[in-house]
């Protein structure tokens, strides 16, 4: 018998096929934005400097199949690395199922919509500049917290 759950209620991130993986990411852009991490504490910083490939108004990677080619660094997300990615922002689909959580009401996969995740303010939609436009000796001139702190009482239930 079928189950009239969701996929991301009833399986683990590592049985989800490619299609039901891809669609878990919310589309908010997120995971693109550069960080910068204290080599001392170990602690990961935001800033609102984009990756090269992101497209500040979509969110999505402007060539998303041949990205590695282009930003050689670009962290292929996997169920194992979930669990390993601190820096993971509290809305990420990846992030709340791994942790047993449902997805906020403005996920793509729960509204039907993949603009509701800008409409809710959780997105980088507008927030971000290029790295291509910033010296990498400039990036602690962008610090943000936005990314860590998007989910508020506006934007669904606490996971």
């Amino acid at each position: 018998m079928m189950s009239t759950e969701p996929y991301w209620k009833t399986k683990s991130l590592a049985e989800m096929t490619t299609v039901e993986w891809e669609n878990l990411c919310d589309g908010c852009g997120l995971c693109c934005l550069n960080k910068l991490e204290d080599w001392e504490s170990g602690e990961v910083f935001f800033t609102s400097v984009a990756c090269t490939l992101l497209d500040g108004e979509t969110c999505q990677c402007k060539d998303y199949p041949n990205r590695k080619a282009t930003v050689p660094d670009c962290i292929q997300l996997t169920p194992d690395q979930v669990e390993t990615l601190s820096w993971l922002p509290p809305s990420c689909g990846y992030r709340l199922v791994h942790e047993g959580h449902d997805l906020y009401w403005w996920h793509p996969l729960v509204s039907g919509d993949p603009d509701t995740v800008h409409q809710a303010g959780i997105s980088a939609k507008g927030r971000t500049v290029s790295e291509d436009d910033v010296s990498v000796d400039e990036f602690e001139d962008y610090l943000c917290d936005w990314p860590l702190t998007v989910l508020d009482d506006s934007a669904g239930h606490t996971p």
